[in-house]
């Protein structure tokens, strides 16, 4: 049983207020794997993702979420395919993209530039003989080729200081950070030429949970800074109704669910996202909320203090 929220196909309202054109307009997309005997991994899935916005992509492993977004950034290999559907940017300019039309050249100027990804166990991604400024400036001499040396580690120590680590370790390697800095070296890294679209696949899993906060908070103030919009996949449905505008529920390759963080977490319409609401025990045994949609991290909420079992009930 599928329930979602209907799709308008001119604007979708933002959680925070005001209709706004969609930056990624997903409609009826399908991903199979091509085996002995095809799975279809994603099954007719559609969305918008509106500008400045944090769509959380929540459900459990195996659902379907970073096939979704792979597909999204069109870095599936066989034997995944697309199947179907199509796959909509809308550019600054106002042009319109079809993704799914772009040619391999036209792929690899697409990406980084317009739409960046943080992997999932990034922080494990870094090359470790090569320094941390020699990583990102590859970034730039692959989609700014003309830029000088000096502008490009000019905007190197700029994105560092941006994102809470310093310019003072561009010359570091990443053995020589935590494991909280390697991951702002990759949000920097998907940062740096300031895409329209960031997606995030369980960015803080491998974290302990002060650094999660604290970069999850880094999330949501650069996301109000630089005005692009995140998809943001993980399995924990708390951690997003205190970060996202609205939630898409995954269930066997489905979006079950597609609603505001108020609505999921007061509203639950779906049985699987009641379950899912309901799979998290309170630590304070006492009923509570700690979910502010929409706002930056309080720094007294705790993530494991809720008990959205018994409210969801």
């Amino acid at each position: 049983m599928t329930i979602a929220t209907s799709i308008d196909d001119t604007a979708v309202t933002r959680a925070s207020g005001g209709d706004e054109r969609a930056v990624i307009r997903v409609r009826d997309l399908s991903v199979t794997y091509e085996v002995e005997h095809p799975v279809r991994a994603v099954r007719d899935v559609s969305f918008d993702l509106i500008q400045g916005e944090i769509l959380g992509l929540a459900g459990e492993s195996g659902c379907g979420k970073t096939t979704l977004a792979y597909a999204i950034n069109r870095l599936h290999k066989p034997p995944a395919v697309i199947s179907s559907g199509s796959i909509t940017f809308h550019d600054r300019s106002g042009t319109d993209i079809d993704l799914l039309g772009l040619d391999e050249r036209s792929l690899e100027q697409f990406r980084w530039d317009k739409l960046s990804m943080v992997f999932q166990g990034a922080m494990n991604a870094l090359n470790p003989v090569i320094s941390i400024r020699a990583q990102l400036e590859d970034v730039l001499i692959a989609h700014r080729p003309r830029m000088r040396r000096a502008e490009r580690r000019r905007l190197a120590g700029d994105v560092l200081d941006r994102v809470g680590v310093g310019r003072d370790r561009l010359a570091s390697f990443p053995h020589e950070l935590s494991g909280g800095m390697r991951q702002r070296v990759m949000i920097a890294m998907a940062l740096l030429l300031e895409p329209q679209v960031m997606i995030m696949d369980e960015p803080t899993t491998a974290l302990d949970v002060v650094v999660q906060r604290e970069i999850l908070r880094e999330i949501v103030r650069l996301r109000d800074e630089l005005d692009f919009a995140v998809i943001f996949i993980t399995h924990d449905l708390p951690l997003l109704l205190e970060i996202s505008d609205r939630i898409a529920v995954m269930l066997d390759g489905e979006i079950v669910e597609l609603d505001t963080a108020r609505r999921i977490h007061d509203e639950p319409r779906h049985p699987y996202t009641r379950k899912l609401l309901g799979s998290f025990p309170s630590l304070t045994g006492d009923r509570g909320s700690f979910i502010r949609t929409g706002a930056a991290i309080d720094d007294g909420a705790s993530a494991a203090s809720t008990d959205e079992g018994q409210d969801a009930r």
